[in-house]
């Protein structure tokens, strides 16, 4: 880990309900043979200075598929959504002294190489994943400075990050293709497991 994104914290968000899939941790269904967890982390890791996972529960059943890596629970009760996420990201990374927030959904796992670099250089202050015309705000890097004010639009009932991010200024970041393919419903695993055959 370092590259050259060693202002970064990375966090895996893997707080969701997974209703589509069943329930459970999404972020731990295999992926051509290992936890799509592993794979979003590894590829990950050399683009920012520290990983973490946003999850609530028992953080021991992370423990295989991310060995070291802490898991934040949510910092406000009441499973607030992603933004909560990205806030406790805020927090831990505060405490590490780094200066930004890369997110990325626990179950988006063939992310492209330069991600950190492109939304590092586009941040007005913040910047989010687009692919085919379509936005992807949790994948998104925020400013560590923006937490009390984040903090304070959570408890206020403010749960879209898209909405949030938009209101304090977001730069939208196109990449080709589907590099933010997710596993949303099983069918979405047979063309993660197609692409990720493909080399994507």
């Amino acid at each position: 880990m370092g590259g050259t994104e060693r202002r970064i914290l990375g966090v895996a968000l893997a707080g969701g309900l997974a209703r589509r899939m069943g329930g459970g941790d999404k972020a731990l269904l295999p992926l051509g043979g290992r936890p799509m967890l592993s794979i979003l982390l590894e590829r990950l890791a050399p683009q920012v200075a520290a990983l973490a996972i946003s999850a609530n529960g028992d953080p021991a059943r992370f423990g295989d598929a991310a060995p070291g890596v802490p898991v934040l629970p949510d910092p406000l009760p009441g499973f607030p959504g992603p933004l909560a996420g990205v806030l406790a990201g805020m927090e831990h990374a505060a405490r590490l002294g780094l200066e930004l927030v890369l997110t990325v959904p626990g179950d988006t796992p063939l992310i492209p190489a330069d991600l950190a670099a492109r939304l590092r250089d586009a941040a007005s202050p913040i910047a989010c994943a687009a692919s085919s015309g379509r936005a992807h705000p949790p994948v998104g890097l925020w400013p560590v400075a923006l937490r009390e004010t984040l903090r304070q639009a959570i408890a206020a009932g403010e749960g879209k990050v898209s909405r949030w991010a938009g209101r304090h200024g977001c730069a939208a970041v196109e990449w080709p293709g589907d590099p933010f393919l997710n596993a949303n419903a099983p069918q979405d695993l047979a063309a993660l497991e197609e692409a990720l055959a493909r080399g994507a």
